[in-house]
């Protein structure tokens, strides 16, 4: 078997998370300064299997796609460009940094943790990704 990546694409920062070989466990993997995302994917894609890369779809509470929709349905055309072998799924991403922030909150995470939006948006990647294994099962 191969991973599962998942992307949560910024205009700044992109939060990556993938799963383990057996696809059981998400986990956060890291977060890349988004100019550098493609040249980071290349490299890792040469390394490791990937059979499918989730990326948020974000939307509003209404369901319509929010004011970043655009700026990713753009990212992912070229995406499917770059890696036109692996499979390209969009996922409804609402909500998981709210639950990422509190899982920090929970943990016992210091404030200065809490304030870093790289681990916030590593962890709200792996939450989607964990979410996105469940209901495959």
């Amino acid at each position: 078997m191969a991973k599962i990546m998942a992307i949560d694409y910024g205009i700044k920062r992109t939060g990556i998370a993938v799963t383990d070989d057996m696809q059981i466990i998400a986990s956060g993997l890291t977060t890349v300064d988004t100019p550098k995302l493609f040249s980071f994917l290349t490299e890792y894609l040469k390394k490791e299997k990937v059979e499918a890369i989730l990326v948020g779809d974000p939307k509003q509470m209404n369901g319509m796609p929010s004011e970043t929709a655009e700026m990713i349905n753009t990212f992912v055309e070229k995406l499917r460009n770059e890696v036109n072998e692996i499979e390209i799924v969009r996922v409804d991403e609402r909500f998981t940094s709210k639950l990422a922030f509190q899982s920090l909150i929970q943990s016992g995470a210091k404030k200065k943790q809490r304030q870093d939006k790289g681990l916030i948006d590593e962890i709200s990647e792996a939450i989607l990704l964990q979410d996105y294994l469940s209901q495959k099962k």
